[in-house]
C-alpha cells in the first residue's frame, strides 16, 4: 500500500498540482467569495488537476518506457497503470461535481481549464502550439473564481489575459528538467524548440508582461505596494533566469515563477482587482 500510495502521489506531478490549487485558492479569495466556497473551489481544482497529472504520466507511459525514464513510476512498474486509471476516474468525477456545486458557469470555466491540461497531454505538448494550452487553462481560472455562488460575475478580461501570461511562463519553468529527455523521445513543443535560454527568457518576459498588465490596470489605487510587488516580480524572474541557467534539470525555475504568480495575485488582493 506505501508504494501504491507513493506512486500516485508521484504520478499526480504534486508540485504543479499543489501551487495551481494554491493560486486558485487564493484567486477565489480575491474575488470575494465565503470561506466555504473557496474550500469548495480549491477542491475541485485540485480533482482536476489530479486528472491532468494522471492521465499526463498514462498518455505518456509507453514512451517513458522505451526511453527508460527510471524517474517515471510508470515505466518502472508497469503493472501499476490500472491503479492510477482507477484513481483517474475517481478524481474526474469529483472535479465535476464539485464543480457543479459552484454553478453551472464556474464548472463550465473549470472545464475549460482541465481541457487545455488534457488537450497538452494528449498531443499539444508536441507541437508549437504547447504554451496555448497553458495560457487557455491558467486565463480562465480569474474567470471561475469570479463565476462562482454567490454573486457570479464575468472576471475583467485583462486579468484573464495576465493569468494567461502567467500559465506560458509557468509552462516553460515546468518543462525546462525534462528537455533533454524530450527531445530524446521526440516531443518537440514550444520549449523544447526554443532550447533552455530562449524557453527562460520567454517565462520571463511573460511573467514581467502579466505584472505590468496588472500595474496599468490597478496601479494608481495603490502605488506603492503595487511598485514593491512589481519590484518582487521582476527579483523572481531574475531567479528563476539564474536557477534555469545553473540548475536546468531542477523545479527553481517553475517554483519562482508560481512565487511570481502568487505576488500578482497579492497585487490584484491590495487593489480589489477581482471585487
Amino acid at each position: 500500500m506505501p508504494v501504491r500510495l507513493a506512486v500516485l502521489l508521484r504520478t499526480s506531478h504534486p508540485i504543479p498540482c499543489v501551487a495551481v490549487t494554491a493560486l486558485s485558492a487564493a484567486l477565489f479569495a480575491v474575488a470575494g467569495k465565503p470561506f466555504s466556497v473557496c474550500l469548495l473551489g480549491a477542491a475541485a481544482v485540485l480533482a482536476g488537476q489530479l486528472t491532468i497529472g494522471w492521465s499526463n504520466d498514462l498518455v505518456d507511459a509507453q514512451r517513458d518506457r522505451a526511453a527508460g525514464r527510471t524517474d517515471k513510476p510508470l515505466a518502472v512498474s508497469p503493472g501499476l497503470d490500472r491503479q492510477v486509471r482507477l484513481a483517474l476516474g475517481v478524481a474526474l468525477v469529483l472535479a465535476v461535481l464539485l464543480s457543479l456545486a459552484l454553478g453551472w458557469r464556474a464548472a463550465a470555466l473549470h472545464a475549460v481549464t482541465v481541457a487545455g491540461g488534457w488537450a497538452y497531454n494528449l498531443g499539444l505538448k508536441a507541437t508549437p502550439w504547447s504554451a496555448l494550452a497553458y495560457f487557455v487553462a491558467f486565463g480562465a481560472l480569474p474567470a471561475l473564481a469570479t463565476a462562482a455562488n454567490p454573486g457570479p460575475e464575468l472576471a475583467p478580461a485583462w486579468t484573464m489575459l495576465a493569468a494567461g501570461l502567467v500559465g506560458v511562463a509557468a509552462h516553460f519553468g515546468n518543462v525546462l528538467p525534462d528537455l533533454p529527455e524530450d527531445l530524446a523521445t521526440g516531443v518537440l513543443g514550444l520549449p523544447q524548440r526554443l532550447g533552455t535560454r530562449g524557453s527562460v527568457l520567454a517565462a520571463s518576459g511573460a511573467l514581467l508582461a502579466a505584472a505590468a498588465i496588472i500595474d496599468v490596470r490597478t496601479g494608481f489605487a495603490n502605488p506603492v505596494p503595487t511598485a514593491i510587488g512589481t519590484a518582487a516580480v521582476l527579483a523572481l524572474a531574475v531567479v528563476a533566469l539564474r536557477s534555469a541557467h545553473r540548475h536546468p534539470r531542477g523545479r527553481g525555475a517553475f517554483l519562482a515563477t508560481m512565487v511570481a504568480a502568487a505576488v500578482d495575485v497579492m497585487i490584484l488582493a491590495v487593489n480589489h482587482g477581482l471585487g
